[in-house]
C-alpha cells in the first residue's frame, strides 16, 4: 500500500467563475492530489446534480431547475439501457458546458510537469443524493422510484467510468469520490432507503471500475459509517472530521478491518462553514492526534492509521467567498506539511 501520511486533496466545488483561477489554487495548494473543480457560481449546470444530468433519461434542465418529464419514459429508458449494455462511454461524456473545470483541468495536466502528482482525483455525485434532489411529476422524490433509482446508479457509474477513461492518459493512479451528502439524513423518517439499499447500490455503482481506481465515498454530515466500511469496492472514506470525529471513531471495530484490507481514511479536518482566522495547522493536527490516540486505545494499529491517512476540507467550498476558500486551501496545505513532519 502507498503511504499517504497526510496527503491533501479537495472535495470538489470552488467558488470561482473562472476555471483558470480555480486551477491555479488547486495546483498551488494540493499539488500531490489535484482535482478538477466544480464551479457552481459559473453556471447552474455546474451544480452537483445538474452537472451529471446530461443525456440522462426523462431529465430536462429548464432555467435553473431540473425537471422530471415522464412523457416518453419507457422509450427513453430503453434507449438509455442500450447505451449502457454496449458500454458507450462517450454517450455519458460530461461536456464543457456542464463541467468547464474538468476540461480545463485535463488541459492543465497535459501542459504540466506531472512528477509531483501522486494521484489524480475525480468525482461524481452519488445516486442517493442525486435522486433525493429531484421530484417526479407528482412532487415525490425519485428515491421512491426503484426503477429510476436503478437507472441512475447505472448512469452515474458510466459518468465516472468516462472520467476514468479520459484521465488514464496521464498514467497516474486515480482517486474517485462519490459525493453523498444526502446520506447524512440516513436513518431519519425522511430517508426512504435502508442500509441494505445503500450497500447494494454502492456495490452496483462500483461495477466496471478497475481495481487500480481508489473509490471513495464523501459524506459531510454524520451517518452510519458502517455502510461504507462494509461495502466491497469502497476503499476510501472522506468525512467531516472537524465536526464529527467523535462519532466516526465509534466505528473502531469496523475501521480496524477496513484499514487491514487497504482502506484509506480521508479526514476532513479543515473546517469550511466554521472556518475562522484563528485556525492553524498545529491545532488541527492536535485534534487529529487525539482521534488517532483514541482509535489506538480501541485496538487499531497506529502505523496503519498514519500510513492510510489523507486530509481534506470538511466539505466543498463552492458556496463560500473566494478569499475564504483560498484561506482554507492554504491551511489545508500547511496542515498536510505539518502532519507529514510531526505525526
Amino acid at each position: 500500500m502507498r503511504v499517504m501520511k497526510g496527503l491533501a486533496t479537495g472535495v470538489g466545488s470552488l467558488p470561482y467563475t473562472d476555471a483558470a483561477s480555480a486551477l491555479d489554487l488547486i495546483f498551488k495548494y494540493v499539488p500531490g492530489v489535484p482535482f478538477w473543480p466544480q464551479l457552481p457560481k459559473r453556471d447552474f449546470r455546474e451544480g452537483m446534480v445538474a452537472q451529471f444530468s446530461e443525456n440522462l433519461p426523462c431529465l430536462r434542465i429548464q432555467n435553473t431547475d431540473i425537471i422530471f418529464d415522464p412523457k416518453n419514459r419507457e422509450k427513453e429508458l430503453e434507449a438509455f439501457y442500450e447505451k449502457v449494455i454496449f458500454e458507450d462511454l462517450d454517450y455519458f461524456r460530461i461536456s464543457d458546458n456542464f463541467a468547464l473545470g474538468l476540461h480545463k483541468f485535463y488541459q492543465r495536466l497535459g501542459d504540466s510537469d506531472l512528477s509531483r502528482i501522486d494521484f489524480i482525483k475525480i468525482q461524481v455525485t452519488g445516486p442517493f443524493t442525486f435522486l433525493a434532489s429531484i421530484n417526479d411529476e407528482n412532487g415525490v422524490s425519485l428515491l421512491y422510484d426503484r426503477i429510476f433509482r436503478q437507472a441512475i446508479i447505472k448512469a452515474l457509474n458510466m459518468k465516472l467510468r468516462w472520467q476514468v477513461q479520459l484521465f488514464r492518459k496521464f498514467d497516474k493512479p486515480i482517486i474517485a469520490f462519490i459525493d453523498e451528502p444526502y446520506l447524512a439524513a440516513f436513518g431519519s423518517a425522511y430517508a426512504p432507503i435502508s442500509r441494505e439499499d445503500v450497500i447494494n447500490g454502492l456495490i452496483e455503482f462500483a461495477e466496471g471500475l478497475s481495481r487500480d481506481v481508489l473509490l471513495g465515498v464523501h459524506c459531510c454530515g454524520n451517518t452510519d459509517w458502517s455502510m461504507f466500511i462494509d461495502t466491497p469496492g469502497v476503499g476510501l472514506i472522506n468525512f467531516d472530521a472537524f465536526g464529527f470525529q467523535d462519532k466516526f471513531i465509534l466505528y473502531s471495530e469496523g475501521l480496524k478491518s477496513f484499514l487491514k484490507r487497504g482502506g484509506i481514511i480521508c479526514w476532513g479536518i479543515v473546517p469550511t462553514q466554521e472556518f475562522g482566522a484563528g485556525e492553524n495547522a498545529q491545532a488541527l493536527t492536535a485534534r487529529l492526534r487525539q482521534s488517532i490516540d483514541e482509535l489506538v486505545k480501541k485496538g487499531l494499529e497506529e502505523k496503519l492509521l498514519l500510513e492510510s491517512l489523507m486530509i481534506s476540507p470538511s466539505c466543498g467550498l463552492g458556496t463560500l467567498e473566494p478569499q475564504k476558500a483560498e484561506q482554507i486551501l492554504r491551511l489545508l496545505s500547511e496542515a498536510s506539511a505539518f502532519i507529514g513532519k510531526n505525526l
